[in-house]
């Protein structure tokens, strides 16, 4: 997520809603989105009109991520009653440092995290974009060890998000020891960072970043990621591809991403949804 609820963009959830792509060959997942707050001129206000508009093109699954104790909690209740989805639980980076009492939020979000329709621990990680001094800096690492050792003890994968952190992101992983899975949602580095993350074992997940003109680095990223490592999420509402940059975003947009990276990564457009599909549930899954 690239923004918390306070910071939203009205403007953008007041457009027009983008007309819906052509549908993918295979089915694919939307590894990261936020039903929650999707707007109403997406695919619905309701998760399951948007589930709906996610399956008419092909995209069957979707991980429904957490970034405080309400949305955690929304999250596991929706995928209880919708097959389609699975949850994630977590504060966000940006939460952590305004609660006042993070270990009380820690333990609601480590008791969730063993609920069967909990798939990950996430959205958690550094986000510098915003941080204003040491006091915050402080309260973020703390909560992403804490994450992480949450994430370690269930079983389940870590979802980081990362924005202008990476060389710390790393430092606290390696410090705390990382889980068996790490996904770096919407992956913002280079291919150098790229290449440490790939050697590293971690899934990385792009959103419609990929298909902006000016993100050159990024596509190079993208390119040298094993399929085997790589997933495709909307983070909606925000990120919505091109040709659709400003509009409200929401998950049956993802067949636009999946084409732009099917002709970065040169294979065939079935054949990547296989690969992304593969790996989604070997994070995720098994979706009943």
């Amino acid at each position: 997520m690239t923004t918390d609820r306070a910071m939203r963009d009205t403007d953008r959830m007041e457009r027009p809603a983008p007309p819906a792509p052509e549908p993918l060959p295979r089915p694919v997942l939307d590894s990261h989105v936020h039903l929650d707050i999707v707007g109403s001129d997406g695919a619905g206000a309701s998760p399951e009109a948007q589930v709906e508009a996610a399956r008419a093109v092909g995209v069957d699954r979707l991980v429904q991520v957490g970034i405080d104790v309400e949305s955690s909690r929304w999250g596991i209740t929706v995928a209880e009653k919708n097959p389609a989805v699975v949850a994630t639980v977590a504060l966000h980076p940006n939460d952590g440092p305004r609660l006042a009492d993070l270990d009380a939020a820690l333990a609601e979000i480590s008791a969730m995290a063993e609920h069967e329709r909990c798939r990950g621990i996430g959205e958690t990680g550094l986000d510098f974009f915003r941080t204003t001094g040491p006091a915050e800096l402080a309260a973020q690492e703390r909560s992403f060890r804490a994450h992480i050792a949450i994430a370690k003890r269930v079983g389940k994968p870590l979802v980081i998000h990362d924005r202008d952190a990476h060389a710390d992101v790393l430092r606290v992983l390696d410090d705390e020891g990382a889980p068996e899975t790490v996904v770096l949602h919407c992956f913002s580095g280079d291919a150098d960072f790229a290449a440490e993350c790939v050697r590293r074992g971690y899934v990385l997940s792009f959103a419609g970043t990929v298909t902006f003109k000016n993100a050159v680095g990024l596509r190079e990223a993208a390119r040298l990621t094993p399929l085997t490592q790589l997933l495709v999420e909307t983070d909606a509402p925000f990120l919505t591809p091109t040709p659709h940059r400003g509009a409200p975003n929401a998950s049956y947009l993802i067949p636009l991403t999946m084409r732009a990276l099917a002709e970065v990564k040169e294979v065939p457009l079935a054949d990547l949804c296989d690969a992304i599909s593969a790996t989604g549930d070997r994070v995720f899954g098994p979706w009943p």
